[in-house]
């Protein structure tokens, strides 16, 4: 029997993806106003710059390890102080911030470091206007939450999930646990997540789903821990290597389906 439902954050529950795309939207369209850039094939470049700069650093490998992408790196602060890592990102980030913008404006014929030092900012302050819940959200939440202990998995950094949460503070009090990758010292498909939320809650794994959007974290995972699994596949993809247990198309399907349980 379920007892409990563990919850992926980004692009499960948060629409992060979204949250930065109008982030790009909004500091390239800017960028198009005040010099001769096609705003478009800015964001192009700047994405990138940012996967190519994200991926040369010294970090790159604990960033993949704990499941911390190139374009979080363009906002976040990693102000997080209990692994020499985050201390290093802390001190990576501004630097990496200003190189991929001014990069990105400099592959399209505009060589202006202060103005990429000021697209590199604006880009910040409009992620942390635009947080995103998917629609679905607080309605599966609200149907599942005197049935279920609600817990959230999710891959990052402390101090940046938890502004995220911050961001949306209507989604905290749903939540039994947080646990977060960064604060464990590894990231999913790692099974020490799952685990250190099963031995929080004293819950066994047969007592428990998954329900995540990235079937190499999220769903692996669950499966390599032994977990049920559901997978959110909003894109309509094909699921590859990695099976899940199930699938949906919408987080609503999870409310019929999460009853066969």
């Amino acid at each position: 029997m379920v007892k409990a439902v563990f919850f992926d954050l980004d692009d499960t529950l948060l629409w992060d993806s979204r949250s930065i795309q109008r982030a790009f939207d909004e500091t390239c369209k800017y960028a198009s106003m005040m010099v001769d850039v096609d705003p478009d094939m800015l964001e192009k470049e700047v994405r990138k710059n940012a996967r190519e700069l994200y991926s040369s650093y010294e970090t790159y490998e604990f960033t993949q390890m704990i499941g911390i992408n190139p374009f979080e790196g363009l906002w976040g602060d990693f102000l997080d102080e209990h692994h020499e890592q985050f201390i290093k990102m802390r001190d990576i980030v501004p630097a990496y911030r200003e190189r991929a913008w001014t990069a990105g404006l400099q592959n399209l014929g505009v060589d202006d470091e202060e103005f990429g030092k000021e697209l590199a900012e604006r880009f910040r302050t409009e992620r942390k206007n635009h947080p995103f819940v998917y629609p679905d959200t607080f309605h599966v939440l609200n149907s599942l939450k005197d049935d279920y202990v609600l817990v959230l998995l999710t891959n990052g950094s402390p101090q940046l999930q938890s502004l995220k949460l911050q961001m949306t503070k209507e989604l905290i009090p749903y939540f039994e646990e947080v646990v977060i990758s960064g604060a464990i010292g590894k990231g999913k498909p790692d099974t020490e997540m799952f685990m250190h939320a099963l031995d929080r809650l004293s819950l066994n794994k047969e007592e428990v789903v998954m329900v995540g959007d990235n079937l190499m974290t999220d769903i692996k995972g669950a499966k390599t821990a032994g977990i049920k699994n559901v997978w959110i596949n909003r894109q309509d993809l094909s699921p590859g290597e990695v099976i899940p247990d199930y699938e949906i198309k919408e987080l609503t399907e999870l409310l019929d389906l999460i009853k066969q349980f």
